[in-house]
This record gives structure tokens, sequence and C-alpha cells, in this order.
């Protein structure tokens, strides 16, 4: 939205922070991009349960998933696509059987996002 007179009532524009924020939102595009995808999609609450169980066991299979979560295979495997389309999860095959895990490249940004629940304790049952 462009500035006008009609709508701001600041005495004079601050020109170096306007030009540190153009160059600094410039610079980070893509960045802002891939976090803003990332959190659309972890604001599902399916997935993000499904993204959590993930890294707290290392790798899951669909079938568990679906009985951890109580909801279809097919719902979970709906999720399970979204996921791995976006890079947040991959998948390696044993078997017969497709198991899934955090992909290499959402490590980190899962790992801030995973950091909301540090205060719960919620870490890998030994």
């Amino acid at each position: 939205m462009k500035k006008t007179e009609e709508n701001c009532i600041r005495g004079c524009a601050n020109v170096n922070l306007i030009n540190r924020g153009i160059k600094e939102v410039n610079e980070l595009s893509e960045e802002i991009e891939k976090a803003a995808q990332v959190l659309n999609l972890v604001g599902n609450e399916t997935r993000l349960k499904i993204l959590l169980l993930i890294k707290n066991e290392q790798k899951v299979c669909v079938c568990d998933l679906s009985d951890i979560l109580g909801i279809s295979i097919s719902a979970v495997s709906q999720q399970l696509r979204k996921l791995k389309d976006t890079h947040l999860l991959k998948s390696e095959k044993e078997g017969q059987t497709i198991y899934y895990n955090i992909h290499p490249d959402s490590q980190e940004i899962l790992e801030h996002i995973f950091e909301i629940f540090n205060h719960k304790s919620i870490k890998k049952v030994a």
C-alpha cells in the first residue's frame, strides 16, 4: 500500500529504515517464501502431528501413522504426499513397506517449529 498524507500521520519518512527494510525483504524473499509455505503446511493439525511423530521416531510407515492418529490410511497418505511434495519429508522403501522421515533440507526449519513443544518435554520415549 502506498503511503500518502491521508493515511500516515508521521512528520517525515525514515528513509534509512525504509531502504533497509526494502533491501532486507528483497534479499530474503526466497527464504520468506519457503518459510511461509512451511508454516502454511504445518498450520494443519494432522500434518503437524505427522511431522512431530516422524521427528521423534526417525521413520514411520503410513499404517502406523494411521493407527496412532485414528484416521484412514488414505487420509494419512494425502497428508504425507503434501509434506513430501514440499520436501519436508522423504520416503524410503524397505521390502514392501515405505517409511517416511524428515527431509535433510527441512531439518533446521522444523527444529525451530518444534521448539514450541520444548516446554512440554515432548521427547522420544526410550
